[in-house]
């Protein structure tokens, strides 16, 4: 591998090829070597990966920054700009889907992190329009989130999606990353009949501020998660969440109470007290927020502390279906990452197989599980 070569097509912010390599892992997938970026370094984004052998590169998703007030927050971030998008944040898993093979090659589902999820690459073979859409656009990514009850990763409801659904929410070039214009990409998606995320309009950056307001407090009433408001070349964006998302990921740290950092627990805290301002809270209204905080923090860590105490396994709860190859390929990804599984069920539904499981919360079983024969704590 030409590192001064990639070093080069990759923009890095660095002349040192050791500087920005020695932070790539090397995987292999189907036969081939892959050099992952595990964390973003030197301008280049964490997940971006390199296939040694095809001399492809697919680039990370980079990170989107928070706004936690929308006004003058929008304005300025946007300043200078004619208009921009607004689009529902989807709460779900985030892959990219690209061919990064040779040409005829199958395309592939790459995670945040730049891993190949076997599961989510076979639901999308079976689920989207990839090979039409290939032909086409052969060095193009499709961004999406896995969406619905039914993912092993997230499960999150939403109406009318019984188990899971891909939506397409940015392309990209696979090794440049530059974005498809918004109204563009909703163009070329529509052609190819792929779910998108839901449209609340466009419109120029100080008046976005009430339709993100608008969109927010209907989200917020579903339990949705937010908005990401993007430029119309879709380069710049920025996203806002709900208070209903900000409590309901609280609830999802608290039942797992020894496995986040104190950081996660911080900012959910911090963006609820932003929002809290800016829609002018009234004292009444301000106590129903601060209780169901309290709530989502309390409810949850008690349950998850019954749960050790009566000896039932706590942990993330998720449930599959698909071919059954590869159902048996999910849980060998999941064991490569060493994680422990317990499944719940396993059956037959007409051609495909449904799995529960349980993705066992080891430091917070045990932790919990110490205190209650009386371990102390150190604080």
């Amino acid at each position: 591998m030409d590192r001064e070569d990639y070093l080069e097509r990759l923009g890095a912010t660095t002349d040192e090829p050791a500087d920005l390599f020695e932070h790539f892992e090397q995987r292999s997938v189907g036969g081939r070597t892959h050099h992952v970026l595990t964390a973003a370094r030197h301008g280049v984004e964490r997940g971006t990966v390199i296939v040694e052998e095809s001399d492809a590169v697919v680039r990370g998703y980079p990170s989107i920054p928070r706004v936690l007030v929308l006004e003058p927050g929008i304005p300025s971030f946007f300043q200078g700009t004619d208009s921009v998008a607004i689009e529902e944040k989807l709460d779900g898993f985030n892959v990219r889907i690209a061919v990064a093979g040779d040409d005829g090659d199958a395309p592939l589902a790459f995670t945040r992190g730049g891993y190949v999820c076997p599961y989510t690459t076979a639901r999308a073979r079976d689920r989207l329009p990839l090979a039409a859409f290939f032909a086409e656009h052969p060095t193009k990514v499709l961004c999406t989130e896995l969406i619905g009850p039914e993912t092993p990763y997230t499960s999150h409801d939403y109406e009318d999606i019984d188990s899971h659904e891909f939506r397409v929410f940015d392309v990209r070039d696979r090794e440049s990353g530059d974005p498809v214009p918004v109204a563009d990409r909703r163009t070329l998606c529509a052609e190819y009949g792929v779910g998108q995320p839901r449209w609340f309009g466009r419109s120029e950056p100080s008046a976005a501020v009430e339709t993100v307001r608008d969109a927010i407090d209907e989200l917020d009433a579903a339990g949705r998660e937010g908005v990401v408001v993007k430029s119309a070349d879709g380069e710049s964006m920025i996203k806002y969440t709900t208070e209903s998302h900000h409590h309901a990921e609280l609830a999802y740290a608290f039942s797992l109470p020894f496995e986040h950092g104190r950081d996660f627990v911080f900012s959910r805290i911090v963006r609820d007290a932003f929002q809290a301002v800016e829609s002018g809270d009234s004292d009444d209204r301000l106590r129903e927020r601060a209780r169901d905080l309290g709530e989502s923090i309390l409810h949850p860590m008690v349950s998850t502390i019954r749960d050790v105490r009566d000896g039932d396994q706590v942990g993330e709860r998720h449930t599959v279906r698909g071919d059954p190859d590869a159902i048996d390929a999910l849980f060998e990804h999941l064991d490569d990452q060493s994680l422990t599984i317990d499944r719940r069920f396993d059956r037959r539904e007409d051609d495909e197989r449904v799995v529960a499981f349980v993705k066992v919360a080891e430091s917070s079983r045990d932790r919990i599980q110490y205190y209650l024969d009386g371990g102390t704590r150190d604080e």
